[in-house]
């Protein structure tokens, strides 16, 4: 498999748009299995299979954990989908616009020739931000096809970020992750990257957080010593 790293271009939309929906919905799998799988979520379960059976009803036993289990896939649905919503309707609208019309942003797509064809497999942004007198960059949009992981090349575009940060003289790259992207933060660790901050405050309502079980983990990378 050839692979080539490049600017994104206009031509690239559709098919960056479909990867980049497709990769963050499929974090509502893993997010609802680690919430109800947690110690609090199985007992709230079994004891609702309880209560309907004492009510006299073994539908009830079924009804009552079934309506539980359903309401808490629909937060998970909910967290990722509306931010899904919340970034089509933003930033990746219009890519060029707000990751390409600055020098110090840019915007990444990986591109791989399988059997004569090529194929988007990947994406990475960074955006310059300033905080005083402190210049640095802040990546975003990182997005693996399912297909090609394992193989690198989540390595080479965060290290692709890196690189473009350091030539650009930025104190730092830093990133958010959720504490659900387990293989994503062993990648940033491994790059080098630390754990600064643990926060709930995005898109979402509080409560959908708070039941959800998810944290969103602030890490760095200092480029400068």
């Amino acid at each position: 498999m050839q692979l080539l790293i490049r600017q994104y271009c206009p031509s690239d939309k559709d098919t960056v748009l479909k990867l980049y929906i497709n990769g963050i919905l499929e974090h509502i799998g893993p997010c609802f299995q680690n919430a109800m799988t947690s110690p609090l979520y199985l007992t709230i379960t079994l004891s609702l299979c309880v209560a309907g059976y004492l009510l006299g009803s073994v539908s009830g036993a079924l009804l009552l954990p079934a309506a539980w289990v359903g309401f808490m896939y629909y937060c998970c649905h909910e967290l990722y989908a509306g931010y899904v919503r919340e970034r089509c309707r933003t930033d990746m609208q219009d890519i060029i616009g707000n990751y390409l019309s600055r020098p110090d942003d840019c915007f990444w797509v990986a591109e791989a020739e399988v059997d004569g064809r090529t194929h988007i497999i990947g994406m990475v942004a960074v955006m310059a931000k300033q905080s005083g007198r402190e210049k640095y960059g802040e990546l975003f949009r990182m997005i693996i096809s399912p297909h090609s992981r394992r193989m690198g090349l989540g390595y080479k575009m965060t290290q692709t970020v890196i690189d473009f940060c350091r030539e650009r003289g930025f104190s730092k790259v830093m990133l958010e992750t959720t504490s659900t992207q387990m293989a994503a933060v062993a990648l940033y660790r491994k790059l080098g990257f630390s754990l600064v901050l643990s926060h709930k405050d995005t898109h979402a309502p509080f409560w959908i957080f708070l039941l959800t079980k998810v944290t969103i983990l602030r890490m760095e990378k200092a480029l400068i010593t």
